[in-house]
């Protein structure tokens, strides 16, 4: 139950670190706070919570920064996400998750880790929205989280730091609202201890975006890109634990 202080005031915590990062990188809000909320809280209560957060946020951070939106980078994504989607259902029913989880979290590391060497920088045209938006689609269906590869594919276009949080977050709070959506549809999801969370969420959440604007307009473009594969890092690592 969410009666406990302990584990409301532990939870604002992990939701305001949860979205001092997002403020700074643009994403990553799921990948910390889904697992810590869980270990006090049912999965079922926590992911619409973090996505109604995402959506949220990522409005704000989409209309504040609407003139760094990179619309001819980002349009190509919806439909090949789409096709995605659709080939997650060819995998669940014919390809083994486990090893396709290993597989890609090892791809993401190796991409992560490469982003920091003294090495030339990747770089990819329009066409890396195909690969990398199904990628997403597939990703987000099977795993709950296609963010790492629309990262890759904003980081192969060569999109400044602006440009990448404004472009990301316009794309989930279309993604987001699509799943936020399935959940509300899904009665048997609303209960008063989500309301609760959502609520007891909303200060911190505000405070933690916040920070991380502020973060974010400080920070050089080689800082916030090792960032990036920070989280990409974890991101990988957290796809391998699934295997």
């Amino acid at each position: 139950m969410f009666e406990a202080p302990l584990d409301l005031a532990l939870g604002g915590v992990i939701i305001f670190v949860a979205y001092l990062v997002r403020g700074i990188t643009g994403f990553g809000s799921g990948l910390i706070a889904i697992p810590l909320l869980t270990l006090m809280y049912p999965l079922t209560t926590v992911v619409p919570v973090v996505v109604c957060l995402d959506v949220i946020g990522s409005t704000a951070q989409a209309v504040a920064n609407r003139r760094n939106v990179e619309w001819k980078i980002l349009l190509p994504l919806f439909p090949v996400t789409l096709l995605g989607i659709a080939f997650a259902w060819f995998f669940f029913r014919y390809v083994d998750t486990s090893t396709l989880s290993l597989l890609l979290g090892i791809f993401i590391i190796f991409f992560a880790v490469y982003q920091v060497l003294p090495a030339p920088a990747l770089k990819g045209g329009p066409v890396m929205a195909l690969p990398f938006g199904v990628l997403g689609g597939l990703l987000g269906t099977l795993f709950g989280t296609g963010g790492p590869a629309y990262v890759i594919y904003f980081n192969l276009r060569g999109l400044s730091k602006s440009e990448f949080r404004a472009s990301y977050a316009v794309y989930f709070v279309i993604d987001g609202a699509v799943r936020l959506a399935v959940y509300v549809l899904a009665l048997s999801l609303i209960s008063a201890e989500l309301a609760l969370l959502l609520v007891c969420s909303l200060a911190p959440f505000a405070l933690g975006l916040f920070a991380g604007g502020k973060v974010h307009s400080d920070i050089s473009p080689d800082t916030f890109k090792r960032l990036i594969s920070l989280v990409l890092l974890l991101s990988g690592v957290a796809l391998i634990l699934r295997h």
